[in-house]
């Protein structure tokens, strides 16, 4: 951290607490003229969706980061993607911590429930965006024909919004006056054209969805649902497009190199392994071995395997600390020794 405090342009600080006493919306600046979005409409009650309980798997219920064990860079680029409404792609060894900054923004901006998208090698944008269950309406178009009772011989097709879903990359492009968090996971696992794909998105932060767009003359306000639980909106034309570019995180193991075009419109960073006070805010955050006599050992002991090995998660240190506090630990013997072993393996090595 900077030694005169953290610079006046900073918003986020990058300990995972709360800002008091802050209103994002009049503490972000406006966004650069290139990087303006005016999508609509905006609803009426633009209510934060609530957190599902993801942040507090991933980051503990506990505040123990404090401005000392964060990483300078990392929030310098957090807050330059911020200002500047860009996606910021985020690299490191697995385990490294690189989706949890995106837990960590939304905790601490107060921006709700993270979108997270996470991808595999069959993933496509559409896939991202929204689902059609056009199978479903037929089958219930059928139904309806088949029971209707009207006198007049009347009948209509049910609503084509029952079977549109935004999935997580379509709903954190809904026109909102703040911004999502959308968590694009593991991107170097995806197909070679889905970084391409994603650029004009990038760009013009809107897309269409044409089942619904073939049937504006008729309907031009549709209600679909949403990636959030319960979660619905209503689109006009077919069209979703922001009003807030929502902070996207993508992450990568480092697995494959991405376009030059895809690279340009990202902010990147690369995350470091955390360091002994940052392992220990962790697993104090965590509320695992409060007090513990055997913390401080296992936390040193981990951060000399992780460096003999290459690297380890970090998520298997609150492993063996959940184990030694349940009783498993023991000086004498050879069976912690051999369970340590087991959980703190090298994760590309072949088991014997």
């Amino acid at each position: 951290m900077h030694p005169d405090g953290p610079p006046d342009w900073w918003i986020y600080r990058g300990t995972g607490r709360p800002l008091q006493d802050v209103v994002l919306a009049e503490r972000l600046p406006p966004a650069p003229p290139w990087r303006t979005f005016t999508g609509g409409p905006l609803p009426e009650l633009d209510l934060v969706p609530p957190d599902d309980g993801e942040a507090d798997r991933r980051l503990g219920l506990e505040h123990h980061l404090s401005a000392r064990h964060v990483d300078p860079h990392e929030v310098e680029m957090v807050n330059a993607a911020l200002y500047l409404r860009r996606p910021l792609l985020v690299t490191g060894r697995p385990g490294s911590g690189k989706s949890t900054l995106a837990y960590r923004i939304s905790r601490e901006l107060g921006l709700g429930r993270v979108l997270r998208w996470p991808i595999t090698s069959l993933t496509t944008l559409k896939s991202g965006l929204y689902g059609y269950d056009a199978i479903g309406r037929a089958q219930a178009a059928g139904t309806r024909s088949a029971v209707s009772a009207a006198p007049s011989g009347e009948y209509q097709d049910p609503p084509i919004g029952e079977f549109v879903r935004l999935a997580e990359l379509g709903t954190a492009f809904l026109p909102r006056r703040l911004p999502r968090v959308l968590l694009i996971d593991e991107l170097d696992k995806s197909d070679s054209d889905l970084p391409h794909d994603l650029l004009n998105l990038f760009e013009d932060g809107e897309f269409t969805i044409p089942e619904l767009a073939r049937s504006a003359r008729r309907s031009p306000l549709v209600e679909v649902f949403t990636a959030d639980p319960h979660g619905t909106a209503v689109l006009e034309g077919g069209r979703v497009a922001c009003a807030a570019f929502p902070v996207v995180v993508i992450t990568s193991n480092g697995e494959r190199d991405f376009p030059p075009a895809f690279l340009r419109r990202c902010l990147r960073f690369e995350t470091k392994d955390p360091d002994t006070e940052q392992l220990a805010a962790m697993v104090a955050a965590h509320a695992v071995d409060p007090g513990n006599e055997h913390r401080s050992r296992l936390i040193e002991e981990f951060v000399a395997r992780s460096a003999a090995l290459g690297g380890l998660p970090a998520d298997k240190l609150l492993d063996a600390v959940y184990l030694a506090t349940s009783g498993a630990y023991s000086e004498n013997g050879d069976s912690w020794p051999r369970l340590v072993d087991a959980l703190w393996r090298q994760l590309n090595s072949l088991v014997s």
